[in-house]
């Protein structure tokens, strides 16, 4: 083997409560996982201000924070973090090959993908500047909707997604508005009817953003056009919702493993196991109807788990280690 091919026994791509949660729990099974974080450490939640909703923090805790939280402590059972994004895998042979930069090549006993989803944003300039400050814009209604309770909100998409966020929503808020660019929903006949018919949800049909406003701090409101008339108005709102879509970051692996029509991994259902012998999937790179820190978390122990059973059914001198909740 050449002096520039590294091995290891477990290699997780992407961090995030996934993929540090993968390894911690490898760790801790003395597989001596190597982590390498991707182009955005830490995943989706970085760009969260507030984490309510995971359990163990009473007081709450900022998305940033609690990525730094889960790497110190994968870091505590020796798991070896690294910077750095995967270019190219080959999982054709008995070896998994996996190139880091274009340029570092591992060869890995087994792969556990947490590469995670990024949603989707309508590019706007306005839109990417409150969605950095924190200041109103959020991909995710059941993570950051608890935060606008009793205000205005306005919400852009027309699919089952969108819907089913703006009726969420609607419990929360005090109104909706939904921006819809079409003159038609392309959600479900049942999904489009549940939001038609509640009260506080507004639908405005041919209707595009034309930019999110703000005092510079958090969103104010959001300015629209119509698509057919050209005309402007504002909506007063302090959140603005994209539910456009995800999607998941996986363009990698699309040669080797099964994906679904939207590039999401297709696991062997009840585990992580993909259709490459060796290589597991956890979080959103696969799971695109819950896509919760607390789920992505969970599925990154199952893909721990589910690696360290098929090294020890491999190598008679690996042991599996007891589960434990401690």
């Amino acid at each position: 083997m050449s002096e520039n091919i590294e091995r290891v026994k477990c290699l997780i791509i992407g961090s995030g409560p996934a993929g540090y949660t993968a390894a911690i729990y490898a760790a801790r099974a003395n597989m001596k996982p190597v982590l390498y974080q991707g182009a955005q450490p830490g995943g989706q939640l970085t760009t969260t201000n507030e984490v309510e909703n995971f359990p163990g923090y009473p007081e709450g805790i900022t998305g940033p924070e609690m990525m730094i939280e889960l790497q110190k402590q994968a870091e505590r059972f020796e798991a070896d973090i690294r910077d750095g994004w995967v270019t190219k895998v080959d999982f054709s042979g008995d070896v998994h090959k996996v190139w880091i930069n274009d340029s570092k090549e591992i060869h890995c006993d087994t792969v556990i993908i947490s590469t995670g989803a990024s949603a989707k944003y309508l590019g706007l300039d306005s839109e990417q500047k409150y969605l950095k400050l924190g200041g109103g814009v959020s991909a995710c209604a059941v993570c950051d909707g608890f935060f606008y309770r009793n205000q205005e909100v306005v919400l852009v998409g027309a699919g089952d997604s969108a819907c089913e966020e703006a009726h969420y929503l609607s419990k929360l808020c005090k109104k909706v508005t939904m921006i819809v660019r079409r003159d038609e929903f392309r959600a479900s006949k049942i999904m489009a009817a549940r939001v038609i018919n509640t009260p506080n949800i507004e639908i405005l049909f041919n209707t595009e953003t034309d930019e999110v406003l703000g005092d510079g701090q958090v969103v104010t409101g959001v300015r629209v056009f119509n698509n057919q008339t050209n005309e402007k108005h504002v909506i007063p709102a302090t959140g603005f919702f994209v539910a456009i879509g995800h999607k998941p970051n996986t363009d990698v692996f699309k040669d080797f493993l099964d994906l679904d029509e939207t590039g999401y991994v297709i696991n062997v259902p009840g585990s992580t196991k993909t259709n490459v012998e060796g290589v597991f999937v956890s979080g959103d790179a696969a799971d695109h109807v819950y896509r919760q820190a607390i789920t992505a978390a969970g599925t990154g122990c199952m893909a721990a788990l589910d690696a360290e059973r098929y090294l020890a059914a491999k190598d008679s001198t690996f042991e599996v280690s007891t589960p434990s909740y401690n």
